[in-house]
């Protein structure tokens, strides 16, 4: 069917969201903004009481739905513009490659830049009192939180940006924001069993940060050599599973 074909990418983007979730500066946080937008604390978060759970269900949500807001206009403002430079496409593709390449280095560790570790959490953000404060959390966290997943979340856009129409853009960081907001829909579940996934976990944090940047270098390489199609032939075998 013809929209197998499409389905690589916007599975690289759910993949990227995961990775951002599982980031070591989003990630050993995450009890912290569930009990943050719920009002409970952890301990409390740990109590299977019926109306504790759907009251963070709730807010969790309405925290997804607000950062989802801001990346999915941000995927509709890149699409736009790499309609409106389109014809500038070959050198746009060479900078936006190095500066993808620039982050996977920054990822491994290999080249370090200091802005990317700055904390703009905007701590003062407030919110458990209602949907509408886990709302704005949720925003503040899309623009908070951007310098620590900016890398992986530069290169969907830069992704987005190659794309045919705004509409196919807007899909990219839907999906995106879908790939960050499934695990930590399933921490807002069960927080016990997130705080035992992270005891094991935490010790391959940097593997995967190192993994991430490696991913992100590649990604840049084809970006940089107009040739990402590839990307899209090296995961076809998974088309077979969407039957």
């Amino acid at each position: 069917m013809k929209y197998m074909h499409n389905l690589p990418l916007p599975l690289a983007a759910f993949l990227a969201g995961i990775l951002s979730f599982l980031s070591p500066c989003v990630l050993p946080l995450v009890p912290g903004y569930v009990s943050l937008i719920s009002g409970a604390t952890v301990e409390d978060l740990q109590s299977p009481e019926r109306r504790m759970l759907s009251t963070v269900m709730l807010h969790s949500v309405t925290f997804v739905l607000g950062f989802s807001v801001v990346f999915i206009a941000l995927g509709a403002v890149a699409t736009g513009v790499g309609q409106l430079v389109n014809e500038y496409h070959a050198l746009l593709s060479k900078i936006a490659g190095i500066i993808v390449i620039v982050f996977g280095l920054h990822l491994t560790g290999i080249l370090k830049i200091k802005a990317l570790y700055a904390d703009k959490r905007l701590h003062d953000v407030k919110g458990g009192s209602s949907a509408v404060g886990s709302f704005a959390v949720g925003f503040a966290f899309a623009f908070g939180w951007t310098p620590c997943i900016g890398p992986i979340l530069a290169t969907i856009l830069v992704l987005a940006g190659a794309q045919q129409t705004v509409l196919k853009g807007i899909i990219l960081l839907a999906v995106y924001s879908l790939g960050l907001a499934v695990p930590f829909l399933l921490t807002s579940l069960g927080v016990d069993r997130f705080l035992a996934f992270y005891s094991r976990f935490r010790k391959h944090l940097h593997t995967v940060e190192v993994c991430s940047g490696i991913l992100l270098i590649a990604i840049g390489v084809l970006i940089f050599l107009n040739n990402l199609r590839l990307l899209s032939g090296y995961l076809s075998f998974l088309n077979r599973f969407a039957l």
